[in-house]
């Protein structure tokens, strides 16, 4: 897919008339009124057609492009599928007669030039009935499918309660836990000074004999049997 970039021109014979050499700075910048009322501005946009008919016009009728705008855009609003009749536009419009009949005229023409119903652009949108599903310029449709939405849990007080509880009952784990650490270590340290006691007594040469031993033995297999 190739997309089109126009070309940069540089030598431009219009650049002068449209962008003047002579700008100077303003002392106060541009501002808006916050709530002023201003009058509404018309939907309808004035063309290249339209601008060259308001010149023309112009030169025997005094009418701005504004004024102009505002006036079709009554004529569009107040029309329905057909359009309205010159007394209905003229109880419309606020305008002199014979500036009424030359934009009426206009108007008509390019109304009856126009594809579309109106000449006013305005977004597409399905019909109630659906009989404009096929059509691809529609641009907002309904759901065909209904959508399932995600469930979300109820923080109600009971499941509150219950992870307080749970949060109880993992802290007294923990607890309980490091006490068996603490104990198993206990008992590590008590094996470990009993056998170097043992050693100690065997060592002795004062003790070594048959009874002695024997007594040693018995100590060792009984102290064995209860800590292990």
């Amino acid at each position: 897919m190739v997309i089109p970039v126009p070309e940069a021109e540089s030598n431009i014979a219009y650049y002068e008339s449209v962008y003047p050499g002579e700008f100077k700075m303003p002392k106060q910048l541009i501002h808006i009124q916050p709530f002023s009322l201003d009058a509404e501005q018309p939907d309808y946009d004035l063309d290249s057609e339209d601008e060259i008919f308001v010149n023309k016009l112009k030169k025997k009728m005094d009418i701005c492009p504004l004024q102009f705008e505002e006036m079709i855009d009554r004529l569009e609003k107040g029309s329905g599928q057909q359009p309205v009749s010159l007394q209905e536009a003229k109880l419309l419009l606020k305008e002199d007669d014979e500036l009424i009949r030359e934009v009426y005229e206009y108007w008509i023409k390019k109304r009856k030039n126009c594809r579309g119903p109106s000449l006013i652009p305005s977004v597409k949108q399905e019909k109630r009935d659906g009989s404009s599903t096929n059509d691809p310029y529609v641009a907002f449709r309904r759901r065909t499918e209904k959508m399932q939405t995600r469930k979300n849990r109820k923080n109600d007080e009971a499941s509150y309660e219950k992870m307080l509880k749970l949060r109880r009952d993992l802290s007294r784990a923990v607890t309980i836990l490091e006490m068996i650490k603490r104990r198993e270590k206990s008992k590590r340290e008590l094996l470990h000074l009993t056998l170097e006691i043992m050693e100690k007594r065997y060592s002795d040469s004062s003790i070594r004999n048959r009874n002695a031993n024997s007594v040693l033995c018995i100590e060792l297999i009984y102290f064995l049997n209860y800590y292990l």
